[in-house]
């Protein structure tokens, strides 16, 4: 009766995360959250702790991004990354994926490759190179740059005292693990994607376009051409002013001793970033009024609420038959414990977020007692949202990809971004675990 009675609340968690996703925006946190009425109010279960430290961090760190973009220095970024893979076009598909990593990393949202995806997109065709290969491999290399990211939300949860920050693990050591694990996934994934498809002067859907006048290659190649257009220096100083609150976020991860005693690093990263949004919006002399105005700030509270909302449902799921989860899964895990990593990469898809699967499950994994470190090598496995071609990185990469390259199969599952985004997921784990090693 017990077991059936789990099985069915599980449901509840499944439908209710389900809905949420198809419904997109904050119609994760929204019917997360009746999800855990329905769990309190229907099954009895006691509520679970809602996950405030993250939403706090987010809110911080959304909102120095936010600034940034309101100052004209996200813009300014993108100029500069635009001028420099136009310099090596032969390479794009190295390059456009680590730019798009590095921009995630210094953000801490995959919603900067928006604006580095066109830009990619054309180079590519423009020097005849298929633009699927750097196009898929970006969408990917954004999500690696969340998960290696000392500013993102996902490396909140990692790092909060009710997670890995509670068992001993800093900000220093995921980045020690996770920032070489994800060059190296995305350099060999990139070597791959090298040998994919068709050339683009062969590829068939290319063609097509070319002659029904959608594509004019001699054109685009002219645009590649003009010059890049001026910036405000404001938007320079913004960007270094940014750069700075992410520098001091780096220093007190890796140096824990600078932080008085008693403050966590939760708390370093609420205050610094929220302090640095005065400093860039102060050399960037634009009004705070227009800092809430920019689409990162409105992803930012979609993040917000998805999280409040899924995290606290699963949170109470897990809470209430704590006992008897543990119970099933601790021979499994014991036995294998990387099967773990199959758990998150499952949960991100259903989650369609990073952060959102780290609170949802690595509670767990730490109740089972599975080794922290180890816990650390896994974190790739939370970007499996890949697997189904409707997070919103992967609609842009199909429709900035004019050529047709990049695309989705008859099958629905049978798309551009499988294949690096398993190359990707399989390797970081890997060269992960091996750090993790050296590290023990």
């Amino acid at each position: 009766m017990a077991t059936t009675l789990i099985l069915i609340e599980l449901l509840v968690v499944l439908v209710f995360i389900f809905i949420g996703a198809r419904v997109g925006g904050v119609g994760l946190g929204i019917y997360g959250m009746l999800g855990t009425f329905i769990l309190v109010y229907v099954f009895g279960l006691a509520p679970g702790k809602a996950p405030i430290d993250v939403m706090l961090i987010i809110l911080a760190v959304i909102t120095a991004s936010a600034a940034l973009q309101a100052t004209g220095g996200l813009e300014y970024l993108v100029g500069r990354a635009a001028l420099f893979l136009r310099r090596h076009p032969d390479h794009i598909t190295y390059y456009g994926p680590l730019c798009c990593f590095a921009f995630c990393v210094f953000a801490g949202t995959a919603h900067t490759s928006y604006s580095l995806l066109p830009i990619i997109s054309e180079i590519a065709q423009a020097n005849k190179t298929r633009p699927e290969r750097p196009m898929s491999l970006s969408v990917i290399a954004a999500s690696l740059g969340i998960t290696s990211s000392p500013v993102s939300a996902a490396m909140a949860a990692m790092i909060s005292s009710d997670l890995l920050g509670g068992q001993g693990i800093e900000l220093g050591t995921i980045l020690i693990v996770c920032l070489p694990a994800s060059i190296v996934a995305i350099l060999i994934a990139a070597l791959i994607e090298n040998h994919v498809g068709k050339e683009l002067v062969d590829d068939p859907e290319y063609q097509r376009r070319v002659r029904a006048g959608l594509i004019d290659p001699e054109a685009d190649a002219n645009n590649l051409k003009e010059a890049e257009t001026e910036h405000n220096p404001r938007a320079l100083r913004a960007v270094w002013a940014f750069f700075f609150g992410v520098a001091l976020v780096v220093l007190f991860g890796f140096v824990p001793s600078l932080r008085p005693e008693g403050v966590t690093m939760s708390e370093t990263i609420e205050m610094v970033m929220m302090s640095d949004a005065i400093l860039i919006l102060l050399v960037g002399k634009t009004s705070v009024k227009e800092l809430p105005k920019g689409n990162i700030f409105t992803a930012g509270m979609n993040a917000v609420i998805a999280i409040f909302g899924v995290a606290w449902m699963g949170s109470t799921f897990y809470t209430g038959n704590a006992d008897a989860i543990n119970s099933t899964l601790s021979g499994m895990v014991a036995t294998a414990p990387m099967l773990f990593a199959v758990a998150l990469f499952l949960m991100s898809i259903m989650l369609f977020s990073q952060a959102a699967t780290v609170t949802t499950l690595y509670p767990v994994g730490i109740a089972l007692g599975i080794n922290p470190l180890l816990l650390v090598a896994m974190f790739p496995a939370v970007n499996g949202y890949f697997f189904l071609p409707n997070y919103p990185t992967e609609v842009a990469a199909l429709e900035f990809d004019r050529t047709g390259t990049t695309h989705v199969g008859k099958y629905v599952i049978n798309h551009s971004f499988q294949l690096p985004g398993f190359v990707t997921t399989f390797v970081s784990i890997g060269v992960g675990y091996l750090v993790t090693l050296l590290l023990s």
